[in-house]
């Protein structure tokens, strides 16, 4: 099973709370997590895309780097380890992405992929005067569509004459290419997303769901894979988790419990109003599903909390669901967190025995 991390390029990471570990996203910062990720043999790291943050006391995700230039940065200073940028579509034309991408591969020598941002946070558009309108909400996934046509055409062939409803190629060139398979991750969960992703994909995020209920997302990563059957691709289902680990499992659910009673209700209340921008959105699509008040600080990810012998066994049963591919990874705190896995949970894994011994 391939592990990963959701490196924090926005400030506190993934945990919306006053009580929960504050700091500011740096390259410095996410260049260290990613050498420990790349240390202890993870698979993957993927830093997201956000344009405008949740606000409320803790300033959520207020300040943020950007995941590109962010990853060319990373890549210069890792040998191994796979690197993905994401790209929200609307703000940058695909054969500037393509270019960009394959920069990346060259610095990288072939590490690099794309994760494609199909878009929601109407705010996140508007500020910048790029919302194309409330149609976009029913349309994304086929602007979408358009825009990974182009990147494909320009990655494997060189050139582009793709003309669409939304995007008109006329002899586009790109050179050099891409050395090695350019990767497209993407994290649908409505059906219209999964049949995106299916189409589209090499991988498709699975949200986790639930507090220490690893199995939780199997009717997720089922849906995916009847998805991926119906056009004969091959599409790994990657789970997303998060991890609060400690010596004993009673500390660390003190932690989890800190954070709770310190949720910031006004960044809470900023993300629900965007997710209910969409008239459109399904109920089990990403913008419902992470913005339900139930446990919302943590965006309802599937989360995993205990002593290091009691999260080894719980990731171990996330890799007993099946199509699943692999888990990307967010923690509390990412630099002690990534020690603690990598000295005191990864070695306990029966699911990442083989992985280690290549590393080794």
């Amino acid at each position: 099973m391939d592990i990963g991390v959701f490196i924090p390029i926005g400030n506190n990471g993934w945990l919306i709370s006053t009580t929960s570990p504050q700091y500011m996203p740096t390259f410095e910062l996410n260049k260290q997590i990613v050498l420990k990720a790349e240390q202890y043999g993870l698979d993957f790291a993927l830093s997201m895309i956000k344009l405008r943050g949740f606000g409320g006391k803790s300033e959520f995700w207020d300040h943020n780097l950007e995941s590109f230039t962010l990853m060319a940065g990373v890549a210069a200073v890792t040998k191994r380890i796979q690197l993905y940028a994401s790209v929200a579509v609307l703000t940058i034309p695909p054969a500037i992405v393509a270019r960009m991408a394959s920069t990346i591969d060259s610095i990288s020598g072939g590490r690099f992929g794309v994760n494609i941002v199909s878009g929601w946070a109407k705010d996140e558009y508007e500020q910048m005067g790029l919302w194309p309108g409330e149609a976009h909400f029913a349309k994304r996934y086929d602007y979408s569509t358009e825009y990974v046509t182009i990147l494909r055409e320009l990655w494997e062939k060189g050139s582009s004459d793709f003309k669409g409803d939304y995007f008109q190629m006329t002899d586009c060139k790109l050179s050099p290419r891409p050395q090695a398979d350019m990767k497209i991750v993407c994290a649908g969960q409505s059906p219209r997303g999964m049949e995106f992703g299916a189409t589209y994909g090499n991988y498709n995020f699975t949200l986790g769901k639930g507090v220490n209920t690893p199995t939780a997302h199997t009717p997720t990563n089922l849906a995916m894979q009847a998805a991926a059957a119906k056009t004969g691709r091959d599409v790994g289902n990657y789970v997303l988790m998060m991890v609060i680990a400690d010596e004993t499992d009673e500390a660390a659910m003190a932690k989890w419990r800190r954070y709770n009673d310190g949720a910031d209700m006004g960044a809470l209340s900023w993300m629900s109003g965007q997710a209910n921008a969409d008239p459109n959105a399904a109920e089990g699509g990403t913008a419902k599903a992470i913005s339900a008040p139930e446990g919302a600080i943590n965006f309802n990810m599937g989360t995993l909390v205990g002593s290091y012998a009691s999260i080894a066994r719980m990731l171990d049963e996330v890799a007993t669901v099946p199509a699943t591919k692999g888990i990307m990874l967010t923690f509390d705190d990412f630099l002690l967190g990534m020690e603690q896995f990598g000295q005191h949970i990864q070695p306990l894994m029966k699911s990442r025995q083989e992985k280690l011994k290549a590393v080794a």
